[in-house]
C-alpha cells in the first residue's frame, strides 16, 4: 500500500508518485468501475481515466484522516460513475424523441432486457450505498475476499468488519428493494 511519503508526493505532482498510484491502484479501480458500469469496456475505460485525472486534480484535498487512499479513489470513480449514467440517460432520452426515432431495427428480447435491468438496478443499488458499503460488499461477494483480508486493509478487527458487512447489506436492501419490479426479484436477493 502507498505510505505517507507516496502520498505527499501526489500533492506535489511528483511523477513517480502518481506512477506508483496507478500501479498500485488501476486494476482496483478497473474492476470496480466496470462492475458499476457493467460489460461496456470503451465506457469502463474512459470512467477509468475520467477517475485518474479527476484525482490528480484534486490530490491537494485528499485527507487520510478521512480515509483511506483507496476510499478516496473509489469515491471519485462512483463520482464519475454516477456522472456517466446521466448522461447516458440525456442521450437515451434525446434518442427516444420522436424525431430521433429509428424505424425497422430489430428490439431485443424481453429476458435479455429484464436481466440487463436487473443488472442496472443493483449498480444503481450500490452507488446509492453510504460511505464505501459499496467498494465493500463487491469486494466481499464478487471479489471474493476473505473477511481477513478485508479486515486488514480497512484496519478493523474482523468482528467489526462483520459488523460493517451486515450493515452493508441492510443498507442494500432498502436501496435495492424499491426498484424492484417484481416478488420474484426481491426474493432472489435476500
Amino acid at each position: 500500500m502507498m505510505d505517507e511519503h507516496a502520498i505527499g508526493g501526489l500533492r506535489r505532482g511528483d511523477p513517480d508518485a502518481w506512477r506508483a498510484l496507478y500501479d498500485e491502484y488501476a486494476e482496483r479501480v478497473w474492476r470496480e468501475v466496470a462492475r458499476r458500469l457493467g460489460p461496456h469496456p470503451a465506457d469502463v475505460a474512459d470512467v477509468v481515466q475520467e477517475t485518474m485525472l479527476a484525482a490528480a486534480r484534486s490530490a491537494r484535498n485528499f485527507d487520510a484522516s478521512k480515509g483511506s487512499l483507496w476510499q478516496w479513489l473509489s469515491g471519485i470513480a462512483r463520482v464519475r460513475v454516477a456522472q456517466h449514467y446521466r448522461q447516458r440517460q440525456r442521450h437515451e432520452r434525446w434518442k427516444q424523441s420522436p424525431l430521433n426515432r429509428s424505424e425497422g431495427v430489430d428490439a431485443p428480447q424481453s429476458s435479455d432486457l429484464e436481466t440487463a435491468e436487473l443488472a442496472a438496478q443493483v449498480r444503481a443499488a450500490l452507488d446509492e450505498l453510504p460511505g464505501d458499503y459499496g467498494a465493500l460488499l463487491i469486494a466481499k461477494y464478487l471479489d471474493g475476499e476473505s473477511v481477513g483480508d478485508l479486515a486488514g486493509r480497512e484496519k478493523l478487527t474482523e468482528v467489526a468488519l462483520r459488523s460493517k458487512l451486515a450493515r452493508a447489506r441492510e443498507a442494500f436492501r432498502r436501496a435495492f428493494t424499491p426498484n424492484t419490479k417484481t416478488p420474484e426479484a426481491s426474493r432472489e436477493l435476500h
